[in-house]
């Protein structure tokens, strides 16, 4: 990632002039890469307007953008920053979501970094994030690798694609199950229990932010997950039913 501040990367998708580069041909949704301009600096981005959305039968109408922002909320909020910076802002095309472009290799996915220990810990986090949000759609291909400049560190996990969570109803598909049974890392726990807290605080900013975005019963279902998952001591296995997405990059 660019090495200005999320703050400051959210500050230009904020404000910036959005700048069309072209249509993201392998996007299900209507998706555009652009380049969003404040002054000299410039950042590129992809632009996924509200009226370019595929219609679901599970998920409301004109929804998928603003849960793809409540994903970023929620990643910032655990202080694990899975997502992409990503704002909701008009364009073009009316609103839609504008998340900060990551530069990585297509080819270089989940399945091309499953079990690799140097990769281990961002996993989890990744891994607990879908169940937190109840994501329905983690391919492979949605987990990015950022290539680190330092060969001492490994490179950076990115998770995209989130315009399908936080449903009410049990809807978990990924291809992230190679901690299933494993023990939960007591720090990532103490990391839900302040998200919860957060959450339930009226006053709060992230309580505040969640409420346009997500229906009530959807951040009902979210506190329900939350208070599942920080009572258990392993990574859940899978259930019963369809738990791959199709298809699975």
């Amino acid at each position: 990632m660019t090495a200005m501040s999320i703050s400051d990367v959210l500050e230009i998708l904020r404000n910036g002039v959005v700048e069309i580069e072209g249509l993201l041909p392998w996007s299900s949704n209507y998706a555009f890469l652009v380049r969003v301009c404040e002054g000299p600096t410039e950042v590129g981005a992809v632009y996924k307007p509200r009226r370019g959305e595929r219609p679901l039968w599970d998920f409301p109408q004109g929804t998928l953008c603003q849960r793809e922002l409540m994903a970023f909320l929620v990643s910032e909020a655990l202080g694990w920053h899975l997502v992409p910076p990503t704002v909701l802002r008009d364009a073009q095309h009316g609103p839609g979501t504008i998340q900060f472009f990551i530069d990585h290799d297509p080819e270089h996915h989940y399945f091309k970094i499953e079990g690799d220990k140097t990769y281990e810990p961002q996993l989890k986090r990744m891994a607990l994030l879908d169940l937190i949000i109840n994501n329905a759609d983690r391919k492979a291909g949605h987990v990015l690798l950022e290539e680190s400049q330092d060969h001492d560190h490994p490179g950076r996990i990115w998770g995209i694609d989130h315009g399908i969570c936080f449903h009410s109803d049990p809807k978990l598909r990924t291809v992230i199950w190679e901690f299933a049974g494993t023990p939960l890392p007591p720090e990532l726990t103490a990391d839900m229990v302040l998200l919860r807290e957060r959450l339930n605080n009226p006053d709060d900013e992230l309580a505040l932010a969640a409420r346009p975005l997500l229906a009530p019963a959807e951040i009902r279902a979210l506190d329900r997950r939350l208070g599942d998952l920080i009572e258990r001591t392993t990574f859940p296995q899978p259930g019963a039913g369809r738990h791959y997405p199709w298809p699975p990059v």
